[in-house]
């Protein structure tokens, strides 16, 4: 049973979703203001916080503000009554908050909190895509489209995304949906050396260097008509990118101490938990050799941003470790909950993690799987409190962030007050009176 604070003043909307969540085991607090918010959030502690957008006394970005550090709930949502305004909301609260859309349904809910009735072990039905894919949410429907999209082309793939995500089990959907003719060859050019990173990408004939006592193929004569996997690869020396970027602009391939140029035709797939910024910023990766890499770039979102395919990984993992074990664990809706409740900062491996762990601490004679009394790994670097609170940076006031989201609203509907007011849902007399108070105080400043 998790413990929903629904703060919201449309009292129609409050009493049908607290239905709901009860129908789903679920403990409910009512909140009408940001006042009473504050008020529930310092007196208990939260597993979820449905948020209204506009409220009487302020917005829900004063109750996101105002969040006790040690009382943070696991998951927050705004609610909202059009989709045009969840985009606006997620650039201005950030990635760790969800969003539902007007009116709620049961299986919006139960997707966003779960359910714990009955509360009984309970198997989940899931799918490996590619034979190695799990995940139905619409991030990772999103990446199935692009896989087959990518599938029926030869462009080289670069992918994104934390350390866990699984950017290697990504590499292994492409070449199995590509139906290529050759292997799927991998590398880490993290833990290839500087002097070594030439003869493992390129080969090398017998006598190039002290210690070539044989002829070896490279790994692009390996990957040929196949796929060829460069994790890590902005750990590769920048001054070894420009032979790298050779091949892939001729097909061709050197063998180090050889004269011979052979041609080579696979697609290379690269990857980095690296971002955008630091790509940008940190010279990891010469530009030349990025668009060769980057034709078609994907971001692979974190675990905490699907977290309804955690009930699915989680079934598939335990399935796996069941047949590795010759046990017959199952999960209970507390334990999903729990599992489904958890940021997870090392994202897939992490939730892997935690599942053998559990598996391997199990009785002989047990048969539901019980969970150690701490998730996390000593390994695991914490999301920061900021990614569960948004982006809200320090020292801009609520008035702002509220002034900022009516902007943004109105420009987006062309100026259209009445369309805008219904989008942020609020009246129209209050949306007015937000833009005159915001003129009036303009023109104090001023002067």
């Amino acid at each position: 049973m998790q413990k929903v604070l629904l703060v919201d003043d449309d009292e129609s909307f409050v009493q049908a979703t607290q239905a709901l969540l009860q129908n789903l085991g679920h403990e409910v607090d009512v909140a009408h203001s940001v006042t009473t918010a504050k008020t529930a959030l310092s007196r208990q502690k939260y597993n979820t916080l449905l948020l209204d957008l506009m409220l009487p006394d302020g917005s829900g970005f004063d109750i996101l503000n105002a969040l006790p550090i040690d009382r943070t709930p696991s998951r927050i949502a705004f609610v909202t009554g059009h989709s045009a305004i969840k985009s606006i909301i997620k650039s201005m609260a950030g990635p760790g908050v969800s969003y539902l859309l007007k009116p709620v349904t049961l299986e919006q809910l139960e997707h966003l909190v779960g359910s714990s009735t009955p509360s009984s072990a309970s198997r989940v039905s899931y799918t490996r895509h590619y034979g190695v894919l799990v995940g139905e949410s619409e991030p990772m429907q999103t990446l199935y489209r692009h896989i087959d999209k990518v599938a029926q082309t030869q462009a080289n793939v670069f992918i994104q995304g934390e350390s866990g995500t699984g950017k290697e089990l990504i590499a292994s959907a492409i070449h199995a949906a590509s139906q290529a003719q050759g292997p799927l060859v991998s590398a880490n050019c993290g833990a290839i050396t500087k002097d070594l990173i030439g003869s493992e990408l390129f080969g090398h004939e017998k006598g190039a260097f002290t210690g070539a006592i044989a002829r070896k193929p490279g790994l692009f004569e390996r990957a040929n008509h196949g796929t060829l996997f460069l994790d890590e690869i902005t750990e590769m020396d920048i001054d070894q990118q420009p032979n790298l970027l050779r091949v892939l602009e001729t097909g061709l391939v050197t063998r180090l101490g050889g004269s011979e140029e052979m041609p080579v035709a696979c697609r290379v797939v690269s990857a980095t938990n690296r971002t955008a910024e630091e790509l940008a910023e940190g010279h990891f990766l010469r530009e030349d050799i990025y668009f060769r890499l980057a034709v078609f770039p994907l971001q692979l979102p974190p675990l905490r941003e699907r977290r309804e395919d955690i009930p699915l990984l989680c079934q598939a993992f335990l399935d796996d470790f069941n047949e590795e074990y010759s046990t017959h664990l199952t999960l209970d809706d507390e334990t999903l909950n729990t599992l489904t409740g958890y940021n997870w900062p090392g994202n897939v491996r992490e939730l892997r993690h935690a599942l053998h762990r559990a598996v391997i601490l199990a009785d002989k004679d047990q048969t539901t799987l019980t969970l150690p009394d701490n998730l996390g790994s000593p390994f695991g670097k914490p999301v920061e409190q900021s990614s569960d609170k948004g982006n809200l940076q320090p020292g801009k006031t609520i008035e702002s962030m509220e002034k900022e989201l009516i902007s943004m609203t109105l420009d987006s509907v062309d100026g259209d007050k009445p369309k805008a007011a219904d989008m942020l849902g609020i009246s129209l007399k209050t949306l007015y009176n937000r833009l005159n108070q915001y003129k009036e105080r303009e023109e104090i400043d001023e002067h």
